[in-house]
């Protein structure tokens, strides 16, 4: 007995301390996400603020004349659900099926290399997005629609459609894979077919981290700015005739995003009427975000999918192949698009290849190289990785072990609306705050902390989504050894989550590298900054995104235009690498948890 009571106290004392800084992580994720929530509304209610608006006539009106005083946003409202509701019903199929076929029905050999070309699409940036639009999508929709130049809403969304599918299927993936292989194996013993495993037990598990995946891809089809600036058409006060909705897709329009990224907003001053109204049209896509986060985030009760097993035995399996004949083509789809948009890329932008490309400065207007651009560049997404990661980690767990169900709902909420507020608006913002509050002026510290926040909800609803599927039996195993919940967090959730952590950095500062909109306004110059800032006040940078679409301003201009895209090509070649860096990690990852 002795002898026992003794081991007892030495384990007891031999037990780690709990961590503290897991507690210090989540409440600075969740300040820091406050802290941007706060800044971004209070630029916009500053700005609301600052005249008067009519809140019935912005709504129910479309017409919109500043000289006038009218200021009606139902067409942009309009255009707004447009788009984004062509992209979602074109790339959440697609999505969905794809990433159930790289989970389930592909071997992981096969289906690993695969979804890395999947997710390459994802270090496509806006701007590269927008130039394919302009080069490819606007003639298409010319030539099948009969519409001239092909601006329209149609061509927006599909532009929008490519940009959020690899996020819907990295996030649906990982989602699929959290699900415990005994539930697949148990229901393989009751002799059901691969088809009905994944429809009766699989995708009611899932359904929470998939469900995030479309939330997620929302946000950015919502947020997005510069590439449907380039396609839309931007026409204001284009509000169909109900019995001519669909006919309208073929005509030019204008979104809460588009008007936000425009001329107007510089050209309206720092208040009165015309600010004001912009400043509301900000805060209707804020709402709009909001909304559809509310909506996408109910609680939908569980349904249990009976699967007549008294069918026949061909019929049942005859219908297995097929729909996995679907979802293989599923996968295909977007590995075609890859492939197309690197053909297009290499035969517009080879000089981006040239060794000599990279490592020269820029000369003049297009003439040089990218070499400040790329330092540029990586500086900046080194802020961006630096702040991200603890921050949206420690969002993460906020939302998905501290957080009870109200606060959750609200915390969500403003995490989603967060990750689809237009990264103009994140520029306007920080230019207000870091450039004119703080006396910073253009630096490469503000520019990299706006693109923190772009990346931020991408790691915390990843990583969300990941603790929603851990077996309840894992934690209360840990449990019941005696663990506090801040050395569970650190023994069992963080290591199990470490994987959807990874996709989520990944995703994130993929899309913030390629970011222009809020560089524009707080960290960029196109020319005369220093390769290596020696300070932050006053310290610009140059950087590939920006240094794109400037170039991309001047189309009558062919060195320019060539510039543009071998610009394009060096910002999608390091995107890439960082996404195919970080696979090896990964598998690792996901072999560890």
């Amino acid at each position: 007995m002795t002898l026992l009571v003794e081991r007892g106290t030495a384990a007891s004392a031999a037990r780690p301390r709990p961590p503290s800084w897991i507690p210090a992580l989540t409440a600075a994720g969740g300040l820091a996400t406050a802290a941007a929530v706060l800044l971004v509304l209070g630029f916009v209610v500053a700005g609301v603020t600052s005249g008067d608006v009519d809140w019935v006539e912005l709504i129910t009106t479309r017409t919109w004349d500043a000289p006038s005083g009218a200021f009606g946003a139902g067409a942009m409202l309009w255009g707004t659900a447009a788009v984004c509701a062509i992209a979602l019903t074109l790339a959440v199929p697609v999505g969905w099926s794809a990433s159930i076929a790289l989970s389930e029905q592909l071997p992981p050999r096969i289906a690993r290399p695969l979804r890395s070309g999947v997710e390459l699409l994802a270090a496509v940036p806006s701007i590269v997005y927008g130039l394919v639009g302009v080069a490819v999508v606007r003639p298409f929709v010319s030539g099948a629609g009969d519409v001239p130049g092909g601006d329209s809403l149609l061509a927006a969304g599909l532009v929008l459609a490519v940009m959020v599918l690899p996020t819907i299927v990295a996030v649906s993936v990982d989602a699929l894979a959290a699900v415990p292989a005994a539930t697949r194996e148990a229901a393989l013993v009751l002799g059901l077919t691969r088809r009905e495993v994944v429809r009766s037990a699989v995708l009611p598990l899932a359904r929470p981290g998939m469900r995030a995946a479309v939330l997620l891809g929302l946000a950015r089809a919502v947020g997005e700015t510069i590439a449907v600036f380039l396609v839309i058409g931007r026409a204001d006060g284009r509000l169909p005739d109900p019995a001519a909705a669909l006919s309208s897709l073929l005509s030019p329009g204008q979104t809460l995003t588009t008007k936000l990224g425009g001329p107007e907003p510089v050209l309206a001053g720092t208040f009165g009427d015309h600010r004001a109204a912009l400043s509301a049209v900000g805060m209707l896509l804020l709402v709009t975000v909001a909304g559809a986060t509310l909506a996408g985030s109910r609680r939908h009760r569980s349904r249990v999918h009976r699967v007549r097993l008294f069918r026949a035995r061909r019929l049942r399996f005859a219908t297995d192949r097929a729909v996995t004949a679907v979802r293989m083509a599923a996968i295909v789809l977007p590995l075609v698009l890859l492939v197309a948009l690197a053909v297009l890329l290499l035969s517009r932008g080879a000089v981006g290849l040239l060794p000599s490309f990279w490592t020269t400065p820029a000369l003049g207007a297009s003439g040089g190289g990218v070499r400040g651009q790329i330092a540029g560049t990586v500086l900046l997404v080194a802020v961006a990785a630096a702040v991200s990661l603890p921050v949206g980690l420690g969002l993460g767990l906020l939302l998905g072990e501290y957080a009870g169900s109200g606060a959750r709902g609200a915390l969500r909420t403003a995490t989603l609306t967060l990750g689809g507020v237009p990264t103009i608006l994140l520029g306007l913002a920080g230019y207000a705050f870091f450039s004119t509050f703080l006396g910073w002026g253009k630096s490469w510290l503000a520019g990299g902390l706006v693109l923190a926040v772009v990346a931020v909800p991408v790691v915390a609803l990843t990583t969300t989504a990941r603790l929603d599927q851990l077996s309840p039996a894992r934690r209360e195993a840990a449990q019941a050894l005696g663990l506090t919940r801040s050395q569970v967090i650190r023994s069992v959730l963080l290591p199990y989550a470490r994987p959807a952590v990874l996709t989520g950095l990944l995703l994130g500062l993929a899309r913030a590298a390629g970011e222009t909109a809020p560089l524009l306004f707080t960290a960029t110059v196109f020319a005369g900054a220093a390769a290596v800032p020696s300070g932050i006040v006053q310290q610009p940078v140059q950087a590939l995104p920006t240094h794109v679409f400037a170039l991309a301003q001047d189309a009558a201009d062919p060195a320019a235009l060539a510039s543009a895209w071998g610009t394009a090509v060096v910002l999608v070649v390091l995107t890439g690498l960082l996404l195919l860096a970080a696979v090896p990690a990964r598998r690792r990852l996901e072999g560890s948890s």
